[in-house]
């Protein structure tokens, strides 16, 4: 039997967690401080969302105002922070907006004055951390593909 040439070689252990490419600063830092509350806390949460802040834009998909509208369709839903991995988008069709707190990436500037505007919130990441570490009274959403 054929064992491992540890002389040549050495061993070599299979990664599952890719490193982050990008040269955003702010993203690095939002990769450390989700990494530790994952790894520092019991919660499923932070680990999702270190894993989808740790992936490709493109897997990042956004979302509009009237989307998160008609998944917060009641006012228990509408009370907790909708967290979304992504960029939040205007949509005009939508004539009011209510009061949301959305956590996001990014915010388009129209969608961000409407959300403002209607008395709500748009909270990013480490200020999520800060109010929910263990992301309690928070809904965590995901833009569809198309």
């Amino acid at each position: 039997k054929m064992g491992i040439d540890l002389r040549a070689r050495g061993r070599i252990r299979t990664r599952n967690f890719r490193e982050t490419k990008t040269s955003n600063v702010y993203m690095k830092l939002l990769i450390k401080l989700y990494s530790f509350l994952a790894r520092r806390t019991s919660s499923n949460f932070n680990k999702i969302v270190l894993k989808r802040l740790n992936g490709t834009r493109v897997g990042q998909f956004p979302m509009s105002i009237s989307r998160l509208l008609k998944v917060a369709n009641t006012d228990e839903k509408r009370g907790k922070i909708l967290v979304l991995v992504g960029s939040v988008l205007n949509d005009e069709r939508l004539l009011e907006v209510p009061k949301l707190r959305v956590c996001a990436l990014r915010f388009s500037e129209t969608a961000r004055k409407r959300i403002l505007a209607a008395g709500g919130e748009c909270l990013t990441f480490d200020q999520l951390a800060k109010i929910s570490p263990t992301g309690t009274d928070t809904w965590l959403l995901r833009g569809s593909k198309r």
